[in-house]
């Protein structure tokens, strides 16, 4: 699923000389609904390609334990302040009003997740935001 998502949004990436990189064993697995998670991860790459610095990576980590997958997507970028890092997956909440979308990508992602049984995070240091993305593993009542 990682792999048509980036495939999906190369032109969106190319534009600026960005590229996805994916990290992950191909054998990582996990029970969810195939529509509502690649939603999920379609809007974390384009929120990473929106605020990622040009001719950068953006690294996409997935990593798979008895408990559950962890997928990561971390870009270069500008530091975000921890008070906006805490509202960044409230409804309608831009970090950048000059333009992108509406604001709800994020809050989107956050419910289909808990949907999931999951957590959604995000970090940021200096050069970099990440965005953590934890599903239990086993079917759910998604």
């Amino acid at each position: 699923m990682l792999v048509q998502i980036k495939e999906e949004l190369f032109p969106l990436l190319e534009t600026e000389n960005k590229k996805a990189v994916i990290h992950a064993d191909e054998n990582i697995s996990v029970w969810g609904d195939p529509d509502k998670l690649p939603r999920v991860f379609a809007n974390l790459l384009k929120n990473a390609a929106a605020y990622s610095e040009a001719d950068s990576a953006i690294d996409i980590f997935a990593d798979g334990t008895a408990d559950g997958v962890t997928v990561t997507f971390r870009n270069q970028s500008r530091p975000i302040p921890q008070d906006k890092l805490d509202r960044l997956f409230d409804q309608f909440y831009r970090l950048d009003r000059t333009g992108g979308g509406s604001g709800l990508g994020l809050a989107i992602a956050k419910e289909i997740v808990l949907l999931h049984g999951g957590t959604i995070r995000a970090e940021s240091g200096e050069g970099f935001t990440s965005f953590i993305v934890a599903l239990p593993s086993g079917a759910m009542p998604y």
